[in-house]
C-alpha cells in the first residue's frame, strides 16, 4: 500500500424550513460534531436548473426520512439547507461518509448569492475532490453576519444514503486517523490472510487454498472499492469503474464461496447432488458476474442483493446437513456461515427499503463477511492440522517399510526448511518497510501539528497555541511565584481601512504589524501570538505591571510610528493595547488575567484608541498609560 487510507468526497444539506425560520446556526461553542439531518429538506421533481429549484414554494420541500435515502433508487433528489451565522467568523466542514454517491451537484449561495458551483462524485475523477479523502468535505467559511444556503443535486443509481455533519477542523485529522486505522486494519487483515492462502496453495498444490485465496482477495477488492479506497489509490483517473467493479466483484466472490464450500465440505465423495447443485450455481454467479456490466447499477444490485442471500442459504443448508452427520468441520464452517448469512440478510432488507437504520447499510455484510473470513481461516488451520497428522502417520507407517521413504522425507523437511526460510525473510523485510513507513508517518504528524498551531496569515502562533502557552506558563507562575503579565492589542478603525482599501489591503497590514510587534520582544521566552481578527496577544513571563504597561507604550508607539505602505501610499495606523499582570493561584487564573487584559483594552478603546491601559486588580479599575509627548 502506498498511501495512507484517507476519505474523498462530501456533501452536506442543511435546511432552513421558512414556516418555523429553522436555520442552524454555527457558534463557536459547537466544539463536536453537529448531525445535520434535522435541518436537511429534500424534493424529488424532476428540475434541471439552480432557478427553477430557488423558485420552489416550501411546501415543495419535505424534511429527510430514511426510508427516502437509504433503499436502492435510481432517482434524482435536491437538498436544501440554510445556515446563519453571528458576529463571530467561524470555518466549519460539511461531511458527508459515502463514497459510492454518483454524482454530486453543489451550489453555494452566501445572502442570495452564488459562491461557488461544485460538481464532484465517483462518475468524476477522483483528483477533482477537495481533499484527499474518500468522504466528502465542504469546507465553509461563515462570515460575520451571513446568511449561507446550499442546494445540492444527488444522482445516484445506488442507495442515496446520508449521513451529514457540521465539524470543526481540529477533529478531521483525527477522524482521519481512525477511519485510516480502522480500513487498514481490515483491509491489510484481509489482505494478509488472502496472500497466506495464496502462498499455502501454491506451495501445497491445494485447491482447498486456491479457492479460499480467490474468496479472500476478490472480496478485499470488493471491501476496498466499497469504503472508496480502491477508487483513491487503484483508479482514481478512471471512474468509469466505479459503477463495473462492484457488480463484477459480487457474484466472484460468491462463486469462489461455493466452490471452496465443496471442498471443505468434500461434497464430492458424501452428496453428489448438493456437488451438482454448488457446480451451477458457481457457473451462474460468474456469468452474472461477467454479464453484470450490460445491465443497469440499480438493477444489477437488486439481482445480486437476492443472488447473494440465495447463495448464503443455499451453503448454510449444505453446512447443517453435513454438520448434523457429524462432520467437525462442518460445525465451524456453519457458525461462520451464520455470521455471513445473517449480515447478507441485514444489508438487503436495508438496500430494499424493508428496515431502518442510522449507519451505512453495507456495514453489516462488511462486517459479516470479515468475521466469516477469520472463522473460515481458524477451520483451514483446523483442516490442515488434522491433514498434517494424517500426512504424519503414513509417513511413519512409510518410514517403518522402507528407507527409501525416509530419504523422501528427510528431503521433504529440507524443501519446509527452505519455505520457513523463505517466509522469515519474507516477514523480515515487511518488518522493515513497516518501520520505514512508521517512521515517514510520524515525521508527517509532526510537520502536521506544527502547521495546525501557525497563523497562516501573519505566520505567527495561532488562539491554540496561545491558549496552550498561557495555561503552561500559568503553571509555572504558580509553581515559582513569579509574575506573568499578558497584553492584548487590537488595530483602532481596523474596518475602515478593510472598507477604504479593500482586505488585500488589510491582509497586508496584519502581516506588516505583526513583524512590527514581533520586533519589540527581546526575550526569546516571550510570545507573541494572534489572538483572532484584528487582534493580537503577547505573554511576558516573570514581569511585572510595571514592565508590561511600559512594553505596552513601547509598542504603541512603534506602530504609530511606523511607516506602513501600499503601493506608495502611507496608511496612518494606531493601536490600542490593554494589559495586565499577577501572580497565578489558580488553574482558573490565567483565564481570568486574560479576562483583566481584555477588560484593559476596552478602556483603552472607550477612552478614545491609542493608548495603552493597565488593569488594576486592585480597585478592579483600568490605569491610562499617559507618555510624556
Amino acid at each position: 500500500m502506498s498511501r495512507l487510507i484517507n476519505t474523498v468526497l462530501w456533501l452536506s444539506l442543511l435546511l432552513v424550513n421558512s414556516a418555523f425560520a429553522n436555520a442552524l446556526s454555527p457558534n463557536r461553542e459547537f466544539a463536536a460534531d453537529i448531525s445535520l439531518r434535522s435541518w436537511v429538506e429534500v424534493t424529488d421533481r424532476d428540475l434541471l436548473s439552480l432557478n427553477e429549484v430557488m423558485q420552489l414554494p416550501d411546501r415543495a420541500w419535505d424534511p429527510v426520512d430514511l426510508t427516502d435515502t437509504q433503499h436502492i433508487s435510481d432517482s434524482q433528489l435536491w437538498y436544501r439547507l440554510t445556515m446563519d451565522n453571528g458576529r463571530q467568523y467561524q470555518y466549519r466542514l460539511l461531511a458527508l461518509d459515502n463514497p459510492l454517491l454518483n454524482r454530486i451537484e453543489l451550489f453555494h449561495l452566501v445572502d442570495n448569492k452564488l459562491v461557488e458551483h461544485l460538481i464532484t462524485g465517483d462518475s468524476l475523477p477522483f483528483e477533482q475532490g477537495k481533499i484527499d479523502s474518500t468522504a466528502l468535505y465542504y469546507p465553509i467559511e461563515f462570515e460575520p453576519y451571513s446568511n449561507h444556503t446550499l442546494y445540492i443535486r444527488m444522482e445516484s443509481p445506488g442507495a442515496a444514503r446520508l449521513n451529514m455533519q457540521l465539524q470543526t477542523p481540529t477533529r478531521l485529522i483525527p477522524q482521519l486517523k481512525s477511519n485510516f486505522f480502522l480500513g487498514g486494519a481490515q483491509l491489510g487483515a484481509l489482505t494478509a490472510i488472502g496472500l497466506l492462502a495464496l502462498f499455502i496453495a501454491i506451495t501445497s498444490r491445494s485447491s482447498s487454498y486456491a479457492y479460499y485465496s480467490g474468496y479472500v482477495l476478490s472480496m478485499t477488492l470488493m471491501v476496498a472499492a466499497i469504503h472508496g479506497h480502491a477508487f483513491q489509490f487503484l483508479w482514481p483517473g478512471v471512474p468509469q469503474l466505479q459503477s463495473l467493479v462492484i457488480p463484477f466483484l459480487i457474484p466472484l466472490v460468491m462463486a469462489f464461496a461455493v466452490m471452496f464450500t465443496e471442498k471443505v465440505l468434500r461434497l464430492k465423495k458424501v452428496n453428489l447432488r448438493q456437488l451438482q447443485l454448488s457446480r451451477v450455481t458457481a457457473a451462474t454467479a460468474v456469468l452474472l458476474s461477467l454479464t453484470s456490466p450490460l445491465m443497469s447499477y440499480d438493477l444489477a444490485i437488486r439481482v445480486l442483493i437476492f443472488m447473494v442471500i440465495g447463495i448464503s442459504c443455499m451453503l448454510m443448508f449444505f453446512a447443517l446437513d453435513r454438520a448434523l452427520r457429524g462432520d467437525k468441520l462442518a460445525k465451524l464452517y456453519s457458525i461462520g456461515w451464520c455470521t455471513m448469512l445473517g449480515s447478507a440478510l441485514y444489508t438487503g432488507m436495508l438496500y430494499l427499503g424493508l428496515l431502518q437504520a442510522d449507519f451505512k447499510p453495507q456495514l453489516p455484510v462488511m462486517a459479516g463477511l470479515t468475521f466469516e473470513v477469520l472463522f473460515m481461516a481458524a477451520v483451514l488451520i483446523v483442516r490442515y492440522n488434522d491433514e498434517s497428522r494424517a500426512k504424519q502417520d503414513m509417513q511413519q507407517k512409510a518410514l517403518e517399510q522402507t528407507q527409501r521413504l525416509k530419504e523422501l522425507r528427510e528431503q521433504a523437511l529440507k524443501d519446509e526448511d527452505k519455505t520457513k526460510q523463505k517466509l522469515e525473510r519474507m516477514v523480515q523485510e515487511r518488518t522493515l518497510e513497516l518501520e520505514i513507513t512508521l517512521r515517514e508517518l510520524n515525521e508527517a504528524n509532526q510537520k502536521l501539528t506544527e502547521t495546525a498551531t501557525i497563523d497562516s496569515l501573519t505566520q505567527l502562533k495561532n488562539r491554540r497555541a496561545f491558549d496552550k502557552r498561557l495555561t503552561a506558563e500559568g503553571r509555572i507562575s504558580r509553581r515559582q511565584q513569579t509574575p506573568i503579565a499578558l497584553l492584548m492589542a487590537d488595530i483602532d478603525g481596523f474596518k475602515g481601512i478593510n472598507d477604504q482599501y479593500g482586505h488585500l489591503v488589510g491582509d497586508e497590514i496584519l502581516r506588516q504589524l505583526a513583524e512590527i510587534l514581533q520586533s519589540q520582544l527581546k526575550r526569546s521566552n516571550d510570545l507573541l501570538s494572534r489572538f483572532g481578527g484584528e487582534e493580537f496577544a503577547i505573554i511576558l513571563p516573570n514581569t511585572s505591571a510595571e514592565g508590561a504597561l511600559q512594553l505596552a507604550e513601547q509598542t504603541r508607539q512603534a506602530v504609530m510610528n511606523a511607516d506602513i505602505r501600499w503601493q506608495d501610499v502611507r496608511i496612518p495606523l494606531t493601536i490600542s493595547v490593554g494589559a495586565s499582570a499577577t501572580v497565578i493561584e489558580s488553574d482558573q487564573h490565567p483565564k481570568e488575567l486574560l479576562e483583566q487584559a481584555d477588560k484593559a483594552l476596552y478602556q483603552a478603546k472607550q477612552s478614545g484608541r491609542n493608548r495603552a491601559c493597565l488593569y488594576s486588580p486592585r480597585d478592579t479599575r483600568v490605569t491610562e498609560f499617559r507618555s510624556q509627548m
